[in-house]
């Protein structure tokens, strides 16, 4: 019998911290490339990003097939679109714009099944693709994160941790920046935003959670795991076509291009 293991929780069970590549594109190429590069974890974006329910049938199937933990970060806390991200296979939920714990409260039942929580049964995809055994072990392998990036969040920080099936938070740092007066943008070097930072991860830990950061670069991100953060995201596939393409155009000029 095919049984559902999900790989993030396998990895944190470890005591390894997680480096999550974040799919803005709806391409199967750039899924192909970016699964190629060897992520823990491949997020694809439905709230910002470009892609739709229909392009998870064909994204979530090439995540799977490297053996990378799929997560959808969902438009809203909208229970029809987890359910259904679920349902087609995602193997947990970032939900954006949780601000207090009944927000929190209404994501994590959308994902669960009764008796912890109202998802409704009807794993199409998802019991073909993650094993026979969906059902019983999807309370238990599926991932539960929070984004905590407004005010309000932070002031009800205590009373979403509290939240039973809640796996993490996801500090989305550009909205908390703009939130706090510092404007939008990834690693965060203000002091009152790395105060912040730390009191949402240090909040989390002790509530047995983990924490999970976005972020811009490399060095950035590795110094969010050695003060402890639980998983980190670096860029984007759309970015980096973007660097990509800069710096190939960029290069050709610099050496006596037209």
């Amino acid at each position: 019998m095919q049984t559902f293991v999900n790989p993030l929780r396998r990895l944190w069970a470890e005591g390894r911290a997680a480096v999550n590549g974040w799919l803005a594109v709806p391409s199967v190429l750039s899924a192909e490339a970016m699964a190629g590069a060897g992520w823990n974890v491949l997020t694809v974006d439905l709230q910002h990003g470009t892609a739709d329910y229909a392009d998870l049938l064909y994204l979530l199937p090439v995540i799977e097939k490297s053996g990378t933990a799929s997560l959808v970060r969902v438009p809203w806390v909208d229970e029809a679109a987890i359910m259904r991200a679920l349902d087609a296979g995602a193997m947990g939920i970032i939900a954006p714009m949780i601000e207090t714990a009944a927000d929190a409260q209404r994501f994590v039942s959308a994902c669960l099944y009764p008796p912890e929580g109202r998802r409704s049964s009807g794993p199409v995809r998802a019991r073909l693709a993650l094993g026979s055994d969906y059902v019983s072990a999807a309370n238990r392998e599926v991932v539960t994160l929070a984004m905590i990036e407004t005010r309000s969040a932070v002031e009800d920080l205590e009373n979403i941790v509290k939240v039973p099936g809640l796996t993490g938070l996801y500090i989305g740092p550009s909205d908390l920046g703009s939130a706090f007066g510092h404007g939008p943008g990834f690693d965060r070097s203000e002091p009152e935003m790395l105060d912040l930072i730390e009191h949402i991860r240090t909040t989390a830990a002790n509530a047995g959670l983990k924490c999970c950061l976005h972020c811009g670069t490399p060095d950035y991100a590795r110094g969010a795991v050695d003060r402890g953060m639980n998983l980190v995201t670096i860029g984007s596939d759309a970015r980096f076509i973007e660097a990509g393409a800069g710096a190939v155009v960029s290069a050709f000029k610099h050496h006596g291009g037209q």
